[in-house]
């Protein structure tokens, strides 16, 4: 028998007030964040040239790696910051990393094949 505890109705009770004002607080919290984070809307404007498309994909591949920092800075700071979408950002981050490393790879071998051409 328990006199008290969590099992008592009383504890129950609690748990469950505890557990509506956890919800509550984050559901405050998530609206504040996409109130603060709304994107403006943006036009569907295609890149004109390659230089364009390459610094569009360059500012992605950026904002990509500060979300991540930002989430990361905010779980390491005892924010309500889920730590799967922390990680899910950082591997974000991490692949348009990579891809643009390989990206720029090969506009290099491109390069020096073009330059190594006999005129």
């Amino acid at each position: 028998m328990s006199v008290g505890g969590v099992g008592a109705p009383m504890g129950v009770d609690r748990v469950m007030a505890l557990r509506a004002q956890i919800l509550e607080r984050n559901q405050a919290l998530a609206r504040a964040n996409s109130a603060a984070g709304a994107p403006a809307p943006a036009t569907e404007a295609k890149p004109t040239s390659f230089t364009s498309a390459m610094e569009d994909a360059l500012k992605s591949v950026n904002e990509g790696q500060q979300k991540a920092s930002d989430l990361s800075a905010s779980y390491e700071r005892g924010e309500t910051v889920d730590i799967a979408k922390v990680m899910l950002a950082r591997q974000q981050a991490s692949v348009g990393f990579e891809a643009t490393l390989q990206v720029r790879n090969k506009l290099l071998s491109a390069y020096k094949d073009i330059m190594s051409m006999p005129v």
